[in-house]
């Protein structure tokens, strides 16, 4: 089971010029879903990391789903394909001491798949949070998919991961979790 007491939330280049582009996943389903899961992050108050990598126009723009949710945070700039390349990302990541990673991004093909594959290795437990995530082509993102499967990287949905870390709907917590849900699929 997904504990919030071990869960660190990361946002991959989920910013203008990126994540309005992706071609497996309509971009306003795109947004409830990180919208979704950025609420689930302040409801259970879950640390989290966002990186962006530079945009054509220079400063990257992160979605406005992310920043209206969870406020001001450090938006940890990236030069690498895998997140844990970079050494600033792979420390905010750690030195939270959480054994879970929540990874949610464009393109679910590289800054997921490589953040998950790299987290997975260290010997976190890697879940790619699918509906909040999206890809360059169904093949594409399909085989990356299937490459996480086999290297113990799992899915997961909004749904599932609202009840796996609330556990009671009738708390208040459940309360608001649920309502995140019935939000995203209104």
């Amino acid at each position: 089971m997904i504990s919030p007491e071990d869960c660190v939330v990361i946002f991959a280049d989920l910013q203008a010029g990126i994540a309005d582009r992706p071609l497996t996943v309509d971009p306003d389903t795109l947004k409830r879903g990180v919208k979704a899961l950025a609420k689930l992050t302040k409801i259970f108050s879950l640390p989290f990391v966002v990186s962006a990598v530079p945009g054509r126009s220079g400063e990257p723009a992160v979605m406005p789903e992310i920043t209206d949710r969870l406020g001001d945070f450090p938006t940890y700039r990236r030069t690498t394909a895998d997140s844990f390349a970079n050494q600033p990302i792979a420390e905010a990541i750690l030195s939270t001491g959480r054994g879970t990673l929540l990874a949610a991004g464009v393109a679910t093909e590289v800054a997921v798949q490589l953040l998950c594959l790299s987290a997975s290795r260290l010997g976190l437990s890697a879940y790619v949070v699918i509906d909040a995530c999206a890809g360059l082509s169904a093949r594409t993102e399909d085989a990356a998919l299937r490459r996480l499967s086999a290297e113990g990287v799992q899915p997961v949905s909004i749904a599932c991961l609202a009840g796996e870390l609330v556990g009671d709907f009738a708390s208040a917590q459940g309360q608001a979790a649920r309502d995140v849900l019935w939000e995203m699929v209104g």
